[in-house]
């Protein structure tokens, strides 16, 4: 099968967006951990990135229902990966900005799970 290119659109990955109850809030979490400013912000959706790459949105849901992970009766739906230098160091860094730390953790010497202050679960590993 040949694909003919010259005719097919251009995509680019421009961002994620995580539905949320408030997104000023996940926006200050996230924005605080990595470091991104707020490039757009109304009422109900915030965007976080930087000039020419790919950003983080954070969407108002009316009726967001909050992941429990592990439990799988509310799944987290998708999660981040961030990657860090030191796993003891990060993860006091962002309980401080207010992520919760589960009890259960699948590999703790190889990375952490962790909740954002709307319960999705996001990785922090010195691996990627």
């Amino acid at each position: 099968m040949t694909t003919d290119n010259t005719s097919a659109p251009t995509f680019r990955y421009s961002a994620v967006t995580f539905d949320c109850p408030d997104p000023a809030e996940l926006a200050r979490f996230y924005g605080e951990a990595l470091g991104l400013p707020v490039v757009f912000s109304t009422d109900d959706f915030v965007l976080l990135g930087q000039e020419g790459a790919a950003g983080l949105g954070f969407n108002r849901l009316s009726d967001y229902r909050r992941p429990t992970w592990p439990d799988a009766s509310q799944e987290k739906q998708a999660h981040i990966e961030l990657g860090v230098d030191d796993l003891d160091a990060a993860q006091a860094r962002l309980l401080t900005l207010g992520a919760v730390k589960p009890e259960f953790q699948p590999d703790p010497d190889r990375w952490r799970v962790l909740l954002d202050p709307a319960g999705h679960p996001f990785c922090i590993s010195t691996l990627v």
